[in-house]
């Protein structure tokens, strides 16, 4: 029996391919390889020993979806297939509309034909409305602000329904907060198409000497030194905590929740000063406006998962930066210099 993981060639879906594997699972995976790569996949292998069955097709496209439910066993289904660019979905709404929720739709009516009906869905902390009170938990209310958070958001609702209409199904939804860090082998990291959109991303650059410097977004928020805080989780803990939901979603039915976060908020100048500790780099920084829509502070309260996932975040910042920098510097280029970074 095995797992299918749509997405798995991008940056969480591979390091969850790593924890899947190494846990004892078959991988197979679906990927149209439009934000991702296939060497990602060729160093899971590597890091792991063992073969990851690749499907390059769009999971907006039943035909091929029913072709590899045909062609192999498959268990249950990890989902991360979708766009995700906070600002290109506010450009270009319709885009991430029609990908993000038709992928979603296609896969669980060709889940229902072959009658899997276990699954893990990659959200977002973004369907958290800006008005609750930190730390996040997972009763609060609901309320995306830009397009990929909504697609997050009706997606989420879309499994409730579907859990309640049928019983048999069990769903967890991860709401993941800021995923950075990478694999300790350096093999396989961010690797970001044109300028990351994501703060860790975009120091390692400023200090592989790809990019100027760091834009600082405000620094006049009400903590402790007035630059945005947001909740770091290593993008291996993350995996791991696939692990754990695959393993309870195959023993539960109905749907459920949980935070994927440390519990911990970390600035923006904490984060690149931790960087700088922990790698010697320099990452000269200006202060920028504040960006519409961005909020002081958002953490977790990840109590939920640890309670019924038996899942808890174990990597700490300093491990993030080490980790980021060890990817960054052996891969300057991210995937597109493999050749040269052995």
């Amino acid at each position: 029996m095995s797992i299918l993981i749509t997405g798995g060639a991008g940056f969480i879906g591979s390091h969850t391919c790593v924890e899947m594997l190494t846990a004892g699972y078959d991988v197979i995976v679906a990927d149209n390889l439009y934000n991702s790569s296939i060497e990602a996949l060729r160093r899971v292998e590597e890091i792991t020993n063992k073969k990851v069955k690749l499907y390059e097709v769009d999971v907006c496209d039943k035909y091929a979806l029913r072709t590899i439910f045909t062609e192999n066993s498959i268990e249950a289904v990890i989902h991360f297939a979708g766009y995700k660019a906070v600002g290109e979905s506010v450009e270009k709404p319709m885009m991430y509309y029609n990908n993000n929720l038709i992928s979603t739709l296609s896969l669980i009516d060709v889940m229902n034909e072959f009658n899997v009906k276990n699954l893990v869905f990659s959200s977002s902390a973004t369907v958290y409305a800006g008005d609750n009170s930190v730390p996040l938990t997972e009763d609060m209310k609901l309320g995306a602000i830009n397009p990929y958070g909504k697609t997050k958001l009706f997606i989420e609702e879309i499994l409730r329904d579907l859990c309640a209409a049928n019983p048999d199904w069990c769903v967890a939804l991860l709401r993941y907060f800021n995923p950075i860090g990478a694999h300790k082998s350096g093999l396989i990291g961010e690797s970001p198409k044109g300028i990351p959109n994501n703060l860790m991303p975009y120091i390692s650059q400023v200090a592989v000497g790809k990019l100027k410097r760091l834009n600082v977004f405000g620094d006049d928020y009400e903590t402790r030194d007035g630059t945005g805080s947001r909740d770091y989780i290593h993008v291996v803990d993350l995996a791991k905590g696939h692990v754990k939901a695959m393993a309870w979603a195959l023993k539960n039915t109905g749907c459920d929740a949980f935070n994927l976060g440390t519990g911990t908020g970390t600035t923006v100048l904490e984060l690149r000063k931790a960087f700088m500790d922990a790698t010697g780099m320099d990452v000269p920084y200006v202060i920028a406006p504040r960006r519409a829509g961005d909020l002081a502070e958002v953490y977790a309260l990840p109590d939920k998962a640890e309670k019924v996932l038996n899942w808890k975040a174990e990597l700490n910042i300093q491990d993030m930066c080490e980790d980021t920098w060890r990817w960054q510097k052996n891969n300057p280029s991210g995937y597109e210099c493999s050749s040269k970074s052995k």
